[in-house]
């Protein structure tokens, strides 16, 4: 099975003061950080949706939402239409590029479940990355608006694994 990385680094940090994409912490960008921790967790081809701020990312294929400004959602449908094309890939991690504390080891475990949904979580709280099998895309597509990004497709479901990361990583931004 092949799992693609989807970070999404399009907004503006507005209450961060700028867009989070280029910050610098521990002196990697956020989003090259992103990139690399995908990568390193087993996922190929990385997609990063940028808008607010648009540069070069190593390592990473670069989409543009022009509509960044409706929120997450806008950038999910963007990253999920642009890997729709990508016909040898059968899932995608979903993550957003302001989760310093995400590691390769959390990525890998995500990626290793058999659901065809899988979500982070950190002492049984559902969290970032998430994992979606080709099969929901479409229907994520559908669903996202604004900054609840995939929330509204998850609400109720039964068949979302939840993968214990709070031993090896933070979902904290």
């Amino acid at each position: 099975m092949t799992t693609a990385g989807l970070v999404l680094a399009a907004g503006a940090g507005v209450r961060f003061g700028g867009p989070k994409a280029p910050y610098v912490y521990e002196g990697e960008r956020l989003v090259d950080r992103a990139v690399r921790i995908m990568r390193e967790g087993g996922c190929e081809p990385v997609m990063v949706v940028l808008g607010a701020w648009i540069g070069e990312v190593p390592g990473a294929e670069v989409v543009e939402n022009v509509e960044w400004s409706e929120g997450m959602g806008s950038s999910l449908r963007t990253g999920l239409a642009a890997l729709d094309s990508e016909a040898d890939v059968d899932a995608v991690i979903v993550t957003l590029v302001d989760l310093p504390g995400l590691t390769a080891e959390g990525v890998g475990r995500i990626r290793e479940s058999t659901a065809s949904i899988a979500a982070a979580s950190f002492d049984g709280e559902r969290g970032h990355p998430v994992k979606f099998a080709r099969e929901h895309w479409a229907d994520v597509i559908a669903v996202a608006r604004g900054d609840e990004g995939a929330r509204r497709f998850l609400k109720g479901r039964g068949d979302v694994a939840l993968i214990e990361l709070g031993d090896v990583a933070s979902g904290a931004d």
